[in-house]
């Protein structure tokens, strides 16, 4: 979800392990020279459309690679498909409260203009079982800071696949 921590946990990881990390909103941009406002403006079709081609792009990026998804790829079952057979998924995930107040004031989260707890919430309720058929990790980013939880996901790629890409 927006304001879990993907960028800033995806930089953190980046920093730890030496691999590039790719955020989906600049992969949206790179891709249609458009914001996700922009996209947005011409329907949640085109806005979801770019975000799961950019999640592609992301992904065909040779490994190892750290790509930070856009929060609502999950609501496509194609998207979903892709990210439980490519690479590894990681749910970041925090109490809604906790998103909401983290995200608010993002010129790129249009969703938050009006009621950013209420947005939060039902989306969190609706998505939380579609990150969960994905992840192959889940990480709570409502308390331990950046490093910390970076040392956690580190720890845990040890035990992957991902293992021979770590120094």
């Amino acid at each position: 979800m927006m304001g879990s921590g993907k960028t800033t946990l995806g930089l953190a990881l980046a920093a730890r392990t030496g691999w590039a990390y790719h955020d989906n909103d600049r992969l949206v941009i790179e891709a249609t020279g458009r914001t996700a406002r922009e996209l947005l403006a011409e329907g949640h079709a085109e806005l979801r459309d770019a975000e799961t081609r950019a999640l592609l792009a992301g992904l065909d990026i040779p490994p190892p690679a750290i790509i930070g998804a856009a929060a609502g790829v999950v609501l496509d079952d194609g998207a979903r498909r892709v990210i439980a057979t490519r690479g590894l998924g990681v749910w970041l995930r925090a109490a809604p409260e906790v998103l909401a107040a983290r995200a608010i004031g993002g010129a790129h989260r249009p969703w938050l203009d009006d009621d950013p707890a209420g947005w939060m919430e039902r989306a969190a309720a609706e998505r939380a079982p579609l990150y969960r058929s994905v992840a192959d990790r889940e990480v709570d980013t409502g308390g331990a800071g950046p490093s910390e939880l970076a040392t956690e996901v580190v720890a845990w790629l040890r035990g992957t696949a991902c293992a021979r890409w770590l120094a």
